[in-house]
């Protein structure tokens, strides 16, 4: 009974750790941003995708219009779309419109923020500073939990989140 007593409570304490390292939900304003998460990348990688949920409460439009990190040279929004086949990825110049009362979701194979120039790799279990630039919100400070090489989504939000799921390699660029 004793053994199972310290199972237990090496069991709390590892839950309640794993818990803690998860990346805070962030009220901004009007704007709800939850599960902020990324991937791991491997060494060399120079590229790595972000994403997250934004929740616009309020009776006005914001636009998320870029970002920044210390970890990387750009921060930019994308966009994935599957045309006649083909899988393409751009860049959302003018932003991504969050509408009164709506939820956007940046997630793999849809928008996403994009880590260009990535100074060092993204390790599983890191947490990495992003911050969100808004054209109403501002500036937001967020932090994407680094999840497995093939996660589809965060740990705490999917319980098939070991998943692989397709990469950015041989994809082609529009412009």
């Amino acid at each position: 009974m004793k053994m199972m007593s310290r199972v237990v409570a090496c069991a709390a304490v590892v839950l309640a750790s794993a818990c803690a390292a998860q990346a805070e939900d962030v009220k901004a304003g009007d704007l709800s941003i939850t599960q902020a998460w990324s991937r791991a990348t491997p060494g060399g990688a120079t590229v790595a995708g972000g994403y997250l949920t934004i929740e616009n409460k309020g009776a006005a439009p914001d636009r998320l219009i870029g970002g920044e990190a210390a970890i990387a040279g750009k921060v930019q929004l994308h966009e994935m779309s599957m045309a006649d086949g083909v899988m393409t990825m751009r860049p959302l110049d003018n932003g991504l419109t969050i509408a009164p009362g709506q939820s956007v979701k940046l997630a793999p194979g849809g928008y996403h923020l994009m880590l260009l120039e990535l100074k060092g790799a993204l390790k599983q279990g890191e947490q990495v500073p992003v911050t969100l630039s808004f054209e109403k919100a501002g500036k937001v400070a967020v932090t994407l939990d680094v999840q497995g090489v093939g996660a589809q989504a965060p740990a705490a939000a999917s319980g098939d989140a070991h998943k692989m799921a397709p990469d950015h390699s041989g994809m082609k660029m529009s412009k």
